[in-house]
């Protein structure tokens, strides 16, 4: 009984001792300082596995920008899921004006819009308003967002545009996107290439707060471009999700 005191005692001493370190230590290196001497249970040795490579995933709330007026649209080859149709950008040159929307499926701020966007590019599809939807977000990152989950929600909301998928994300860096969703209107005078009149919001509204869907900026903007109208340079900018870009693999 006498040779198990001693230890007992000791571990008891070391308590308060214990309790402060453990105030300003980590646990394991109260067990490595406190007990390494006192106590004799096995240890398990951790070995580091190798550094893994690492994905380094681009997302925030931006704001659409670092577009010009004037910009030309530029040419595009991309594939439409629901359909498997190829659409370039010179399948829209009969039509007096473009409306390039780049959304996606997950994006809350584009899921606050989806169904007004959709009426409002039927009531100005009727007018003779081109409309194309892109999406660029990279399926790595959210595969929520690749081409068969784009099919069904083209079909979901009957989607009276092509919904196109930019796999590559070439697209989007040529137009300048950088959020969804994004809204350019570009107009066309005769021959003359489709040049960039609007680049902004869809409205005020915005999730959670509180104020009704009404497409009013754009729609004003699409209403003054058929009626061959100017429209003003102070626009505001489209608020979103980033677009999903492919990661940077670092090693």
């Amino acid at each position: 009984m006498a040779t198990a005191t001693g230890p007992i005692s000791s571990v008891g001493a070391l308590l308060p001792t214990f309790r402060r370190t453990m105030a300003i230590s980590s646990y394991s290196h109260v067990l490595s300082s406190s007990f390494s001497t006192k106590l004799t249970a096995p240890c398990l040795e951790f070995r580091k596995p190798p550094p893994a490579r690492k994905l380094v995933i681009r997302a925030a709330r931006i704001e659409s920008k670092g577009v010009s007026l004037g910009f030309r649209a530029p040419n595009f080859e991309l594939p439409e899921p629901l359909t498997g149709k190829m659409w370039k950008l010179e399948d829209f040159e009969a039509y007096p004006a473009l409306l390039v929307m780049f959304i996606c499926n997950h994006c809350p701020f584009v899921k606050h819009l989806k169904k007004d966007i959709v009426k409002l590019s039927n009531f100005y599809m009727k007018k003779g308003l081109a409309v194309v939807a892109i999406s660029s977000n990279s399926v790595t990152t959210h595969p929520q967002d690749g081409p068969e989950y784009m099919a069904e929600e083209a079909k979901l909301f009957n989607y009276p545009f092509p919904y196109l998928y930019d796999e590559s994300q070439d697209v989007a860096r040529d137009f300048g996107a950088v959020c969804t969703p994004d809204f350019l209107l570009f107009k066309k005078d005769g021959r003359r290439p489709f040049e960039l009149v609007y680049h902004g919001q869809f409205d005020d509204s915005r999730p959670s707060n509180n104020v009704p869907v009404t497409g009013r900026d754009l729609s004003v903007a699409i209403d003054r471009v058929l009626g061959g109208q100017p429209l003003p340079d102070v626009q505001k900018p489209s608020v979103g999700c980033s677009i999903k870009w492919h990661p940077e693999t670092k090693s």
